[in-house]
């Protein structure tokens, strides 16, 4: 049974240092005391952020076995937990509700709960401000108040993505100011967020998981406890090659994206079909990986972390060429799609400026409902200050602002009614032979309408 929420209460009097280290007593005390609770699944857990990233991870913790409580700012979203109401596309409200009544989780939007807590995971937002330079706003917030119940035999480990020697230069200072300090009295690691919402095969139980930590102690405390709930934890040697590979990652899909957007480009200009060049070159069954090209980056990663790296490099006098022309480029794609609605349309005889448009798809990917950074809105916006009129289909987004304006989804059926359609977002639940049929105009940037032919097909 877990009996107990902290280790021991050693005054410092009595930290009597070993011959062979700086390790304490108490410290070893401590460290043997989180260790056993983690083994045991006594730890208690807590999650700062309660998004696509927090939630899913707190829901994994608790299924094995750990009382876990996620803290979160926004009052709505802990309410909706406590009710087992899920806001997450991957996490079925059955699955919440259980372990909500189980009393396996529960949320709150109260810090001081983290004096009660033997582990943290930060996973919260760090964008980027319109400079393109990190926000670490709410890295910096949630760490006060963790400093401020921070206690001896606490494990910390942030996930929020960010520039490489965070966790030591930002992170560590603010943790030590207590007198603490990592590797003997807590534990301080990074362990980047590998979220891929909607994806069936993959989610955050069987996607191995990278930690590394301040001190070797730390790296292995994160280990001990990733390993109690996931399938695979690979420890890297410190908090710096944790937070680069999250980097690496996603600069390496954003330069690829980048890449095969410009051979779109270059494509449409020679009247190339690029999704058919695509197609052949992935026959190629060595030195090859399919990218596809679109109508611009979406999601809380792609067209946001290389850009961490970006900053970093740039501080350190190194120029990040393939990331600020990848960035250039997908940052052009928007632009190139409405200008191909455009030319379309006046080919048909009609003017962009009072034209209606119908947008197909507005999340950032297929089948989830996740709008952040989504091109369609980049599109949509750029259509409108066109003089188009808009409206759109999306099955996942029945509501979304633009430009101060509220839009509700509408029937895909109502394609016919448009001058144009365009499809931004292939959701698999649209029925794309009955939109090819009927759509008077379309333009489609993701490939959805392969196989079907018409003039009033326009492809990407």
């Amino acid at each position: 049974m877990c009996t107990g929420s902290h280790p021991p209460d050693i005054s410092r009097s009595l930290r009597i240092r070993f011959k062979k280290g700086t390790m304490t007593i108490a410290a070893e005390i401590q460290a043997k005391t989180l260790e056993a609770k983690i083994k045991s699944g006594c730890a208690r857990v807590g999650i700062v952020g309660l998004g696509y990233v927090g939630l899913p991870l707190a829901v994994e913790f608790a299924k094995a076995g750990f009382d876990v409580t996620g803290i979160d700012l926004n009052s709505a979203k802990t309410e909706r937990v406590n009710a087992g109401d899920s806001y997450i596309g991957d996490i079925p409200s059955g699955v919440l509700s259980d372990l909500v009544r189980a009393v396996k989780l529960e949320a709150t939007t109260d810090f001081s709960i983290i004096r009660d807590l033997d582990t943290i995971n930060i996973c919260v937002p760090t964008p980027l401000r319109k400079t393109k330079d990190p926000d670490m706003s709410y890295i910096v917030s949630s760490c006060e108040e963790i400093q401020k119940y921070l206690h001896p035999g606490m494990l910390i480990i942030l996930e929020s993505t960010t520039y490489p020697g965070t966790t030591d230069e930002l992170l560590l200072p603010m943790f030590e100011k207590s007198g603490l300090r990592a590797g003997q009295d807590f534990y301080l690691c990074f362990s980047p967020e590998r979220v891929d919402p909607g994806n069936p095969k993959y989610q955050t139980a069987n996607i191995p998981k990278v930690v590394g930590g301040i001190t070797p102690a730390c790296t292995e405390m994160g280990r001990l406890f990733y390993s109690q709930a996931l399938s695979h934890v690979v420890p890297v040697s410190s908090t710096q090659v944790a937070e680069m590979v999250k980097l690496l990652e996603n600069t390496f899909r954003m330069i690829n994206i980048g890449l095969v957007n410009e051979m779109a480009l270059m494509c449409d200009r020679m009247g190339i079909n690029v999704w058919e060049v695509i197609e052949a070159a992935a026959t190629k069954p060595f030195g090859f990986m399919p990218f596809y090209p679109g109508p611009g980056l979406g999601g809380h990663c792609i067209p946001i972390d290389p850009f961490y790296l970006s900053w970093k490099t740039k501080q350190a006098g190194i120029e990040a060429r393939f990331i600020e022309l990848a960035g250039y480029i997908n940052g052009q794609m928007p632009h190139f799609v409405v200008d191909k609605i455009q030319n379309a349309l006046n080919d048909a005889g009609k003017p962009i400026k009072g034209s209606r448009m119908h947008i197909l798809g507005v999340a950032y990917k297929k089948d989830i409902e996740d709008l952040r950074e989504s091109p369609a809105l980049d599109v949509m916006l750029l259509l409108k200050r066109r003089g188009a009129r808009l409206s759109y289909s999306d099955p996942y987004v029945p509501q979304l602002q633009l430009d101060g304006e509220i839009l509700s989804a509408v029937p895909e059926s109502l394609v016919r009614e448009a001058d144009c359609a365009a499809i931004i977002t292939d959701h698999s639940a649209f029925d794309y032979g009955r939109i090819a049929s009927s759509a008077n105009l379309i333009v489609d940037t993701r490939n959805a309408l392969k196989g079907m032919n018409g003039s009033h097909i326009v492809r990407l």
